[in-house]
């Protein structure tokens, strides 16, 4: 697996689409220009997610004004309180092509443009990234192997050089 996985990278860093690696089991739709490179199963996909909170506390004092009758002039007051966590949204299959990342899982289908990506962060046993968008967040796929994970899909990301005469 190795060898085919070093196959793979150098034809894709000489600027051509690895045609001795086999993909089978995609279900994808592809874009008319678009071409399968490599594929990866049983990936689990994690987002990141922020959930938001109010703590808040009260304060007063209470007034008899009658038996069983009270008067209670009180404050209160509240704060947010924001927690961040990676959240596991799905399992299934990545595929990784010539110009997008495709998951497609039971719960989750996403379609990611290298275009619309601002960075890949390489982890020991996948990679991460972070979409262009309003509400960016972090998305990691595990998949195994983070370091041919991230040389592969950096290496497609990178914008098509027009060919010298």
């Amino acid at each position: 697996m190795m060898a085919g996985k070093a196959a793979a990278l150098r034809e894709v860093m000489e600027g051509r689409i690895p045609k001795s690696v086999r993909v089978e089991g995609a279900s994808f739709n592809l874009k008319r220009a678009e071409q399968l490179v490599w594929l990866f199963n049983n990936v689990p996909y994690f987002e990141q997610r922020t959930t938001h909170t109010r703590r808040g506390t009260s304060s007063g004092f209470s007034i008899r004004i009658a038996k069983g009758l009270y008067y209670r002039p009180s404050s209160f007051s509240s704060r947010p309180i924001e927690h961040t966590q990676m959240v596991h949204a799905d399992t299934g299959v990545l595929g990784v092509t010539n110009e997008s990342l495709y998951f497609v899982g039971p719960r989750k289908s996403i379609r990611i443009p290298y275009a619309k990506v601002v960075n890949f962060t390489p982890y020991k046993d996948g990679v991460g990234l972070v979409r262009d968008a309003a509400n960016a967040k972090l998305q990691n796929f595990q998949t195994g192997d983070g370091w041919f994970t991230y040389n592969l899909i950096t290496n497609l990301a990178q914008p098509k050089q027009p060919a010298a005469k």
